[in-house]
């Protein structure tokens, strides 16, 4: 047996990472020494919009024994600093870290969540806990909701908004199928959404029967979705205690990527708009938000705080204070710190060592904190909530600080100034040729806008994730419908993607016209494929149907310039237009949304298929994204397949296009049902109203329709 009781090297990081090597470093010193060591720490040239934000200082100073008291008191709980140490579950952490953690809360006064995993037998001696409610009920009964201090409902969380808790079957070893109560080995995917709470009016039961049991706070976890504000007043009104909203990039043990990476808005934004709405409806008082998502040190508690939280939720933090080191594979079970993997007996996190470390942390975290409200001339932590006049933004939209509610200097960013193919992208279409699955990953997204730098208008939008005003659909358990008619119903596919074979070589040509026949969908080409002639593909036998840049009667007409658009749909019955980037010279983001409103301007828009089409594009969500921008197919490169498969890679070819096909069929389900949609092609095409925007260019969000996170 391994017992890891001292913290491992950092592993040097070769890619886009939130937790960059100083972050974890200065949480590190502050877990070895219990002592304040930096504050105010600017981070302009990062994009992520809480490091645009700073307070505004002209000097500031720390010092080991600070004034300013960050003690408060909600619900009949006081704590000594505003710290919620994490919603970690029995299983995704590996026994030990669960005790730490509430060990730690109970040393220093402050509050540690427990997760959906049931109790583990040794958190349940501390008091300082709050017991999680979700969709599964794992190991939920009387005695486990009347252990700690509060009831935890969990509707969402920032890493999966829209989609059940997830614990891979290998991780589920005897202790786990124990407190759990399910079969060893078994995955443990939590439903959707709770089967007895399908309204705002559901969710008020359940909060007054949970009260009503057990006499305790009963508090509503949520992820930071479009409709936060609402879901936030809602909550409210159902008389709970209070929220916890769970921001995109927040960490878990594992989720699918294609969700972590593309649903969900950041905290910041989500915590300024809830605020907001609570004010002005007169619900503020006497209800308690907690703020969770990459909170990564305590100048980032203060901002949260500034702009209405009054609790931050510190869980990623938590885990590298006892000793994590970022290489995002909780989700397999052998993580070698011993806080997230497999209990089978081989290592463990010394208990001693991991409790000290958090308790370490939490005191030193608290004494920046209490510096912060120093230098702000501040007393006590509840003069700083909602202090937004003691902010400044930096390189902002004008829509982002107007969400913030704060004044600063406008800046409207490129929209496309990354990298296309980025190593994550590569690695999640590798898993996905290899296992006809959606790659499941763990920890937080490193995707754009907030690390990677954003390569399309695609990368600054996210989707949305249904909770409570409206119930997402489980897409492990129901069927989602991704299929499209095209040409007047004519043509049938499975799901709206089809492949761009022109120009590939006769292996790939051949692989994915298998594949797609296989899977119900069609491959894009201007001439016959020779193999395939005798297999009729689409209605014509040769391809989707004839293509061309003139009029032809029955001929989808590739557009080479959007003036066009309306002229060539007034000359005859044609079933469509070809929307093709690399052909019109713009955009492919502004193309489709330009041509979805000018034949919905003119009243015809059912009467044409809209199909996009770029060498830009990368995977299932860009897909998802430009169908609710207003395309009803899209038409992908080959050269996919080719990224996917890497250099030097060997394989049965046909078997990899068909994994990928199947596989983004099924991230594209995975995002309908995230969303609350069971049919891609009623629901979600031209459903702008589905996606936000992340400070994109003020300029460019309008063009494309699309309305800012946080807008309310």
């Amino acid at each position: 047996m391994i017992i890891v009781n001292k913290y491992l090297p950092i592993p040097k990081q070769t890619e886009s990472e939130f937790w960059t090597v100083d972050r974890v470093e200065h949480i590190r010193k502050l877990s070895m020494s219990a002592e304040p060591f930096e504050i105010f720490k600017s981070r302009r040239d990062s994009l992520r919009i809480l490091d645009r934000v700073e307070f505004k200082i002209a000097e500031s100073k720390v010092v080991k024994n600070p004034s300013a008291s960050t003690g408060l008191s909600f619900s009949g709980i006081d704590m000594t600093s505003p710290l919620y140490l994490g919603d970690m579950s029995y299983g995704a952490l590996s026994g030990n870290p669960n005790v730490a953690i509430a060990e730690a809360a109970d040393i220093t006064g402050t509050l540690a969540g427990t997760g959906e995993g049931g109790l583990h037998p040794d958190v349940a001696k501390h008091k300082r806990i709050f017991v999680q409610w979700a969709s599964a009920r794992f190991g939920v009964d009387v005695d486990v909701l009347n252990a700690g201090l509060g009831v935890v409902i969990k509707i969402g969380q920032g890493a999966k908004p829209g989609i059940g808790g997830h614990l891979p079957g290998s991780k589920v070893t005897e202790p786990i199928s124990k407190t759990r109560r399910i079969p060893v080995g078994m995955d443990a995917i939590s439903p959707a959404p709770h089967h007895d709470i399908y309204s705002i009016e559901d969710l008020g039961q359940r909060i007054e029967a949970l009260k009503e049991l057990t006499g305790k706070p009963v508090f509503v976890k949520v992820a930071a979705t479009n409709y936060i504000p609402y879901v936030v007043s809602g909550i409210a009104r159902m008389k709970a205690d209070g929220v916890i909203i769970d921001g995109h990039g927040a960490g878990t043990g594992a989720t699918p990527s294609v969700i972590r990476d593309n649903v969900g808005i950041p905290i910041e934004l989500a915590v300024a708009s809830a605020d907001s709405v609570l004010r002005r409806e007169g619900l503020r008082q006497n209800f308690t938000i907690i703020a969770a998502g990459r909170v990564a040190d305590s100048t980032d508690a203060a901002k949260l705080i500034a702009l209405g939280a009054d609790i931050v939720s510190v869980g990623t933090g938590a885990l590298i204070a006892m000793g994590c080191v970022m290489v995002h594979k909780c989700h397999i079970g052998s993580c070698p710190t011993a806080l997230t993997n497999k209990i089978d007996g081989t290592r463990y996190m010394d208990l001693e060592f991991g409790t000290k470390m958090l308790v370490n942390f939490v005191r030193g975290f608290s004494l920046e904190l209490s510096n912060i409200l120093d230098n702000l001339n501040l007393s006590t932590i509840s003069e700083l909530r909602g202090r937004r006049d003691l902010l400044y933004g930096y390189g902002l939209s004008r829509d982002a600080l107007e969400i913030l509610g704060i004044r600063g200097e406008v800046e409207e960013l490129n929209p496309k100034i990354g990298e296309l193919w980025t190593k994550r992208r590569k690695n999640a279409l590798h898993d996905l040729i290899n296992k006809g699955e959606p790659s499941i990953t763990s920890m937080g997204s490193t995707a754009p806008p907030d690390v990677e730098k954003p390569a399309r208008i695609l990368d600054w939008l996210r989707s949305d994730g249904a909770q409570v005003t409206r119930p997402s659909i489980d897409p492990y358990r129901e069927d989602i419908d991704t299929s499209f008619l095209l040409k007047g119903g004519d043509i049938y596919i499975s799901l709206p993607m089809m492949f761009d074979v022109n120009g590939a070589n006769q292996e790939f040509t051949n692989a994915i016209a298998w594949a797609s026949l296989a899977l119900g969908t069609l491959v894009f080409t201007t001439n016959a494929i020779p193999s395939f002639e005798e297999i009729s593909l689409s209605s014509d036998g040769k391809g989707v149907a004839s293509w061309s840049n003139k009029y032809q009667p029955d001929s989808y007409i590739i557009l080479e310039d959007m003036n066009e658009l309306e002229e060539l749909a007034n000359e005859g019955e044609v079933p469509g237009f070809i929307l093709d980037e690399d052909v019109i010279g713009e955009d492919l983001e502004l193309i489709v949304s330009e041509a979805d409103r000018r034949l919905k301007d003119a009243g015809v828009r059912n009467r044409y298929d809209l199909l996009a089409k770029s060498s830009k594009l990368r995977d299932s969500s860009d897909v998802f994204k430009l169908i609710a921008l207003g395309s009803d197919t899209v038409i992908m490169p080959y050269s996919i397949l080719e990224v996917a498969i890497g250099e030097g890679s060997k394989g049965n070819l046909k078997e990899r296009a068909f994994n990928l096909i199947a596989g983004m069929r099924k991230e594209i389900a995975l995002l309908a049902g995230s969303a609350g949609i069971y049919s891609i092609q009623s629901s979600l095409t031209g459903n702008r109203e589905l996606l936000r925007a992340v400070n994109l260019n003020s300029y460019v969000a309008r063009k494309i329709g699309v309305r800012q996170a946080g807008s309310l």
